[in-house]
């Protein structure tokens, strides 16, 4: 077998990447053509997600699995933030000419499995030479007759609730940032994100008012949902479960708060949305704050126990 991905060439690569796929019965024309084609049974959500070498990944951290599988991860979360069903995805991935074959090879097994996970069919995409490792992920979502959830649906009386896992990426990244591989727990969910499947259908079933991925951290995501419905929302802080994972990162590094983590990190890609009342909050969704009606005189439009968070973080920026 080929050493390097510029031994394999273009098409060699395409062909080893793609071999053994099986559609489901929506994709109508699956990898080797221009196109692909699909038929959904309602409307379609689409999303793009990019992660790019030494700022979204470091191949020192992470195996070209993990990576694989947290490209894909990040991209289906925003389709479950709507409440559509992951119908298939397109991945263009761009490396240098010496990037060894098996790492490519690995990079897409691990696609391929996140694919399975998240019930997404992987249906084409690109490949192409560039100076470090690039993949941007392309989701095609089928609301299959449901309304999409929004993030600007929230209103005053609305609870906030989340389903998934809050600050253990950040946590995760604090870790190795420093050097070091453990807790386990933490490092392992910064290399590889469990979004909730299944459960945004699950949420706009029951009647989410409006919905995001928490890509970002609750801080700046609930941000989104107040700026976009013209709301104010405060966090319970004592509704907040701080892993000892977290606690024992936070004491290790200095001894800031772990919350920092949950409140501000990224990457895991929870679910965050707002129901009219507990009562209709599904099971496994855990109620953590309420929407209120927008002040513009705040400090902030989302809230910790009624004041702005006590941090410079506000949650991850790319610019």
């Amino acid at each position: 077998m080929a050493s390097t991905i510029g031994d394999l060439g273009e098409f060699g690569l395409i062909a080893e990447v793609t071999h053994g796929l099986v559609m489901p019965p929506e994709v109508v024309v699956g990898p080797g053509d221009d196109c692909a084609v699909f038929a959904p049974r309602g409307q379609v959500v689409v999303t793009t997600d990019a992660m790019h070498e030494d700022v979204h990944f470091k191949k020192v951290w992470s195996g070209p699995h993990d990576v694989g599988r947290k490209a894909v991860a990040s991209a289906v979360a925003d389709v479950e933030a709507m409440g559509a069903r992951p119908l298939g995805l397109v991945v263009a991935l761009s490396a240098p000419a010496d990037t060894p074959a098996e790492w490519v090879l690995e990079f897409s097994r691990g696609v391929r499995a996140e694919c399975e996970a998240s019930g997404a069919a992987l249906m084409g995409g690109d490949t192409t030479r560039s100076g470090a490792i690039s993949v941007v992920v392309t989701v095609f979502g089928d609301l299959e007759g449901r309304t999409p959830v929004l993030r600007s649906g929230a209103r005053p009386g609305d609870v906030v609730a989340y389903i998934g896992r809050l600050g253990m990426a950040a946590a995760g990244l604090a870790v190795l940032g420093r050097g070091f591989r453990s807790p386990g727990a933490v490092v392992r969910s910064h290399r590889v994100p469990e979004p909730p499947y299944g459960q945004g259908i699950v949420a706009q079933e029951a009647g989410a008012t409006s919905m995001v991925d928490c890509s970002d951290g609750p801080l700046a995501d609930l941000g989104h949902i107040a700026k976009a419905s013209g709301v104010s929302i405060d966090l319970d802080s004592s509704a907040l479960d701080v892993d000892e994972a977290q606690k024992t990162v936070a004491a290790a590094i200095g001894g800031g708060d772990p919350l920092n983590y949950i409140l501000t990190g990224g990457d895991d890609h929870a679910l965050l949305a707002t129901f009219t009342s507990a009562s209709e909050v599904p099971d496994g969704w855990a109620v953590i704050g309420r929407v209120g009606e927008s002040d513009p005189e705040a400090e902030a439009s989302v809230t910790v126990d009624g004041k702005a968070w006590s941090t410079d973080a506000g949650g991850w920026r790319h610019f």
